[in-house]
């Protein structure tokens, strides 16, 4: 993707015409297996080379036809403003999406073209058929499948009660009935061992296997950290959308508030914009009501 993102920029600067999808999947893997560079692009499934780039034009920037990006720019697409594609790094997070006739899933295994199959530890049983798999290698060497499914709305049953809850940084989140609740605040929590990884890996020499030793320990500690957060959040925004008709939420400017170098760590250890992107997809699967207000 990065050297179809590379050729579609350099194409826009110098004012060319815009490449189609298929002119860039005939130049970056057809052609692009025949070099000595990329011939290693031979040993994997086309599946997953095809539905990058099809990724990459979905959201891509002006060089490719109508994209969410220059949507967004032009306000014609809802929701958060979508920004432009960035390069991929070797140790950030890795995805391939492989989608039918490029898997299979049996009970205990996952079949993935040219790759093999994998023993499954399932977290969850699939509710029904799945259109696609990604496969997610995170910063932290972990190995992850997210499955597409569709699923049937569950319509909970009516109830009366209703519930407005402000966000703060000592009490994560205080009830319009007064009851409060503490998040994990997992980093705060384990601030001194963040920091010994952290100058632990600023003494090691860049591209060494000692410093790939130590980034590796440093991801892995963000990574229980997500989990325990996510774990929490999860569990919290469930228990609001089962026992509330009407859910309301203050609406806050994370990413101004984020800016502030003083609470920018509290609030990112805190996860407020995760919390609320769980309110309303659980009370839309649900059939809750869930409200954002203003700030005063």
């Amino acid at each position: 993707m990065n050297d179809s993102l590379a050729y579609c920029q350099q194409r826009y600067k110098s004012g060319e015409k815009k490449s189609t999808n298929s002119e860039l999947q005939k130049l970056f893997i057809t052609k692009a297996k025949k070099t000595e560079e990329r011939e290693w692009l031979s040993e994997v499934s086309n599946i997953p080379l095809q539905q990058s780039l099809n990724d990459l034009n979905r959201r891509g920037e002006r060089p490719f036809a109508p994209t969410n990006f220059f949507k967004s720019t032009q306000g014609k697409r809802k929701g958060r403003p979508v920004r432009p594609p960035k390069f991929k790094s070797r140790k950030s997070k890795q995805t391939a999406r492989f989608t039918k006739g490029g898997f299979k899933v049996s009970q205990h295994k996952v079949y993935l073209a040219k790759i093999g199959r994998l023993k499954t530890i399932w977290s969850r049983e699939l509710p029904s058929e799945p259109s696609s798999v990604t496969v997610i290698k995170d910063s932290a060497n972990r190995y992850f499948l997210s499955f597409v499914v569709e699923i049937q709305p569950e319509i909970l049953p009516k109830t009366d009660n209703s519930v407005g809850i402000d966000l703060g940084i000592k009490t994560f989140a205080t009830f319009s009935d007064g009851t409060k609740v503490d998040a994990p605040k997992p980093l705060k929590k384990r601030i001194k061992k963040y920091r010994k990884l952290s100058k632990s890996l600023s003494k090691k020499t860049k591209g060494s296997k000692r410093y790939e030793k130590a980034r590796a320990r440093v991801a892995k500690f963000h990574g229980k950290l997500k989990d325990t957060r996510t774990d929490f959040l999860h569990k919290l925004s469930t228990k609001i959308i089962r026992e509330n008709q009407t859910v309301v939420l203050e609406d806050l400017n994370v990413s101004g508030m984020i800016k502030n170098r003083k609470l920018s760590r509290a609030i990112s250890d805190l996860g407020w914009r995760t919390f609320r992107t769980f309110l309303e997809g659980k009370a839309e699967k649900y059939g809750r009501d869930f409200r954002v207000i203003s700030r005063p």
